[in-house]
């Protein structure tokens, strides 16, 4: 496990490009400038020791020696031990819809990056709860156990996509039936599950495994992403738009957001529905949720002990330019041997 301190200046990693580009611009004047003077045969001749090949390792060495010294100003650590913390929190498992309806665009940028952005705001604002994510459409597939590290969770969370699963469709039911499993303690009471759907259950068995679900101690709560009023499900080939879902008649398809579904399947298992629209709202009235909740004791194991490691990297960048300075800027006969652009037939 690592951490960087200082990630302001990765900025420092735009020298490299710019050296890149300043490079390839002198070439080009010299090759120019060069056939203006003399022919091939006589600049040889002229400049028998002249190598391609030492420019282009002067400007290999000098973009590892600045982006070594990049890494060693953003000065990263690296954790040297785990060590076990007891910690207070709920256990809360996020059941992400990730079906081809999630692709309408009636909310911006569409539903499923709205309630990943959701998901992700709501994690940012928990303090030592463990969290756990769920996607599915047709069938529910686990994407991430319970755990504390928040980093990995928001990460499974942005490579959620409606092609994940080969089985389409809205099956709420499949995803309540998966988290119960998440929950490794029978007696703890403080179980909560977060849908996010645009509530299009193609199933009528939500609402009954939510009551189910709800006996066995676990809260759910659903957030509606969508219009009611719905938009077309958009098609595109490598990002480009090409056409909306049609039906078999060739209407264009309407997804439409279904708040009642949604409601009722909060409401059987002792939760509430929230309208997903407005991203603050919802963070703000989840997050006073979750904190007048019990919280259960679980210990936990997390990397401590956190070393900075800039000290190699800046070595590294000192020796890359001793090396620039003391061996690229000599006449060096074992460059002109290597010949790797045929420079000596």
């Amino acid at each position: 496990m690592f951490q960087i301190e200082e990630k302001i200046w990765f900025w420092t990693l735009l020298v490299i490009p710019v050296l890149v580009v300043f490079f390839l611009l002198l070439q080009f004047w010299k090759k120019r400038t060069q056939k203006k003077f003399a022919n091939k045969a006589l600049l040889k001749r002229l400049s028998p020791n002249q190598s391609v090949f030492k420019s282009v390792l002067k400007l290999v060495v000098l973009c590892l020696a600045f982006a070594s010294l990049s890494l060693a100003l953003v000065n990263p650590k690296v954790g040297t031990s785990l060590e076990t913390v007891k910690r207070e929190g709920v256990d809360i498992v996020f059941a992400v819809d990730v079906s081809k309806s999630m692709l309408a665009e009636d909310i911006k940028p569409n539903r499923l990056k709205k309630a990943q952005q959701l998901v992700s705001r709501i994690i940012d604002d928990l303090g030592s709860d463990r969290v756990g994510i769920i996607a599915y459409a047709g069938k529910a597939f686990p994407q991430l156990p319970i755990t504390t590290d928040y980093a990995a969770a928001k990460m499974f969370l942005q490579n959620m996509n409606t092609d994940m699963l080969s089985s389409q469709g809205t099956a709420i039911n499949e995803a309540i039936n998966l988290a119960k499993t998440y929950y490794d303690d029978d007696e703890q009471t403080n179980r909560v599950l977060i849908i996010i759907s645009d509530g299009e259950d193609h199933s009528e068995a939500a609402t009954q495994v939510a009551e189910e679900a709800s006996k066995e101690g676990i809260k759910i709560f659903t957030i509606g992403v969508g219009e009611v009023k719905g938009g077309p499900i958009p098609l595109r080939i490598k990002g480009a738009l090409v056409g909306y879902k049609k039906d078999k008649q060739g209407e264009t398809v309407i997804t439409k957001l279904n708040e009642e579904t949604l409601k009722n399947i909060a409401d059987q298992a002792n939760g509430v529905y929230i309208n997903g629209a407005n991203t603050d709202k919802v963070v703000s009235q989840m997050t006073d949720i979750l904190n007048k909740m019990d919280k259960k004791e679980f210990e936990a194991k997390q990397v401590a002990n956190f070393e900075s490691r800039f000290q190699w990297f800046l070595g590294l960048a000192i020796l890359l330019f001793l090396i620039d300075i003391f061996l690229l800027e000599r006449k060096t006969t074992w460059l002109k041997k290597l010949n790797l652009f045929n420079e000596n037939l």
